[in-house]
């Protein structure tokens, strides 16, 4: 930013007497450019320009309204801070894109641009930069714009494939662990409950085993997606962390709720009455879930994992397809937590450490 400030005094970009040769030098540039003037005016608005943005140049040229081309509600064009020297707005307005910046040679960013005209969004990669006079006088500045949305897209696709498990098609054990620490920071900032589920189908080992990997296979995505319908607000997430594991990070949900979507997802694996004629709980799938709500400003990822994984370690010594939810540093024998009337499906109780 200093260096860009500094830039007053630097020589002009164009010579007198050169400017028609670089208006119509600008005109005919394949990328698309415009220029407003110190005034905030257009001053060039070449065809590339127009035919990106659906705006013919006699509809914007001489006018301040180059912005509508762009968005569907006022907002400065990167050309337009540049102008009036608002370099701290910069990152903010442009935090939905990529790096952005500035240089001795003007600014940059990108940015996802509605083009109400056009009738679609596009990616935009925008460059502006300064034009001085002989004495070092900002007197306009040129903005050239670069269509990259199906490359944007096409990045977009493959950190979304990079995130997913490819059989379940929930995310991936290396997209869990960034959500999972992420929302632990959250919570211990936040000062508000996290809860971690930790999911384990019983025997199925024993079920590959008998059936062959196909029916697992086929016997993992279903029990994803049960696992996943129990889920309803969009800040709870579930991922296949390995195996047959499956966990399921859901933030500012306290016991009540943990224990609650735990038995939900018991239940539900339940009703889809997968065969399982190995097993030796049930003559279908069932699984166990253990789960740990922390709560604290010192809480850590891995203290939460050792927490969920000792629950579920109780879960399946007490028998299997059931579930275990216990506070952080609780009391880590379980204790019977269902009142009457209380949710229960077969044998299995609702269990609270």
């Amino acid at each position: 930013m200093p260096a860009l400030r500094d830039k007053q005094a630097a020589r002009p970009l164009v010579a007198d007497g050169d400017h028609g040769f670089a208006a119509a030098l600008l005109e005919h540039l394949i990328v698309p450019t415009f220029v407003i003037g110190a005034d905030s005016r257009v001053l060039v608005w070449n065809n590339a320009c127009a035919r990106l943005t659906a705006v013919p140049a006699e509809e914007v040229v001489g006018t301040s309204d180059h912005w509508r081309a762009f968005y569907a509600e006022r907002r400065p064009c990167l050309a337009d801070l540049l102008l009036q020297r608002r370099f701290a707005e910069i990152p903010q307005l442009y935090a939905d894109g990529g790096a952005c910046g500035l240089s001795d040679f003007g600014a940059s960013g990108e940015t996802w641009c509605p083009m109400p005209l056009l009738g679609r969004r596009l990616y935009l990669a925008i460059d502006a930069g300064p034009i001085y006079d002989a004495s070092g006088e900002l007197v306009a500045v040129v903005q050239m714009l670069r269509d990259i949305t199906t490359q944007k897209l096409a990045q977009t696709d493959l950190e979304a494939l990079a995130a997913c498990d490819g059989l379940t098609g929930l995310a991936n054990r290396r997209s869990f662990d960034a959500k999972f620490a992420e929302e632990t920071k959250r919570a211990c900032r936040d000062q508000l409950p996290l809860s971690l589920l930790m999911v384990d189908v019983d025997f199925f080992k024993l079920y590959n085993d008998t059936n062959g990997h196909q029916m697992g296979d086929q016997c993992l995505r279903a029990i994803a997606q049960a696992i996943a319908a129990t889920l309803k607000r969009e800040t709870d997430f579930c991922a296949r962390y390995g195996g047959e594991e499956f966990a399921v990070v859901m933030p500012d949900t306290p016991l009540s709720g943990a224990m609650l979507i735990a038995e939900l997802a018991r239940v539900a694996i339940e009703r889809l009455r997968i065969v399982h004629r190995a097993s030796i709980v049930a003559d279908h799938v069932t699984i166990s879930v253990g789960g740990v709500v922390g709560l604290g400003r010192e809480l850590d990822c891995e203290r939460l994992l050792a927490a969920a994984d000792s629950a579920l370690y109780r879960a399946k010594a007490c028998g299997r397809n059931r579930s275990v939810v216990a506070k952080l540093n609780a009391d880590p024998q379980p204790r019977l937590a269902r009142p009457p009337g209380r949710l229960r499906v077969g044998s299995a109780p609702l269990l609270q450490g």
